[in-house]
């Protein structure tokens, strides 16, 4: 049962740090180079990644932590005097409320609003400008959460 519980550790680590490592370079430098960009250009653009980044391997990593880290924050509160256990309920919180709620509530509302707007439209300048703005500030969010849950979880 330990190696097993080593194992998902280890994975739940490594996962928020690859998705933490993703996320940071969309707010290091991606969201920058598109907001560069004539607006419609950086629409297009977006758009093309917004439709391009839903592969199974990505959506499976992001998506897939969920449930590990679920029962990794279950295990941690019925196991709260084990060494590590603040660890492993601080890392699935970290995770599931700072990236992955903030993915669902936020960024794919914004991204399907994204979706529909016509690039060289009216209106889709200052759409933009306001996406870009709002949709940067969350993920940095996101990229902290991430970031922090893969050193909970290393922590643990």
């Amino acid at each position: 049962m330990d190696s097993l519980l080593y194992l998902a550790i280890l994975c739940a680590a490594l996962g928020s740090g690859l998705i933490a490592g993703v996320l940071f370079a969309f707010s290091s430098f991606i969201m920058r180079a598109l907001a560069r960009l004539e607006p419609a250009d950086g629409i297009a653009a977006m758009q093309a990644i917004n439709i391009t980044v839903i592969t199974p391997l990505f959506i499976g990593i992001l998506i897939g932590l969920a449930p590990l880290c679920l029962l990794l924050g279950g295990w941690a509160l019925l196991t709260w005097s084990d060494p590590g256990s603040v660890f492993v309920l601080a890392g699935s919180v970290l995770y599931l409320v700072g990236t992955l709620m903030v993915t669902g509530v936020l960024h794919i509302p914004m991204n399907n609003a994204l979706a529909v707007v016509e690039a060289h439209g009216e209106g889709a300048a200052k759409h933009w400008h306001r996406y870009v703005a709002r949709w940067t500030a969350w993920n940095h969010v996101r990229t902290i959460a991430a970031l922090l849950a893969a050193a909970a979880f290393t922590l643990a």
